[in-house]
């Protein structure tokens, strides 16, 4: 975790992104882009890369307001996080945390 007195510096920001509902694994095959519905993303918003301490966040928030909609704290790449998809450079997984549920 970061120390109190650490601040936040932001690494990246992407204005448009989309959000897609991943379908279950069928198997232990990667994922693959081509399964999700492209043009129709579940949720679009800002993604903004900072970083805290030795942990970098992968935050995607409103474009307009700001608002947080999920999060995904990475300490390690290539870790359980990030995960790319065996189809596509443009696209990965991101796996996100509630921190209200730990």
């Amino acid at each position: 975790m970061a120390a109190e007195g650490e601040y936040e510096s932001v690494l990246c920001v992407k204005p448009d992104v989309g959000v897609y509902r991943i379908p279950p694994r069928a198997s232990n095959r990667g994922v693959r882009a081509a399964d999700w519905k492209l043009d129709a993303p579940d949720w679009t918003g800002r993604l903004r890369v900072t970083a805290k301490g030795k942990v970098a966040y992968i935050k995607l928030e409103d474009k307009i307001s700001g608002e947080l909609f999920a999060q995904a704290p990475v300490d390690q790449y290539p870790g359980i996080a990030v995960e790319t998809v065996s189809d596509s450079s443009r696209y990965f997984v991101l796996r996100i945390q509630d921190d209200s549920a730990g």
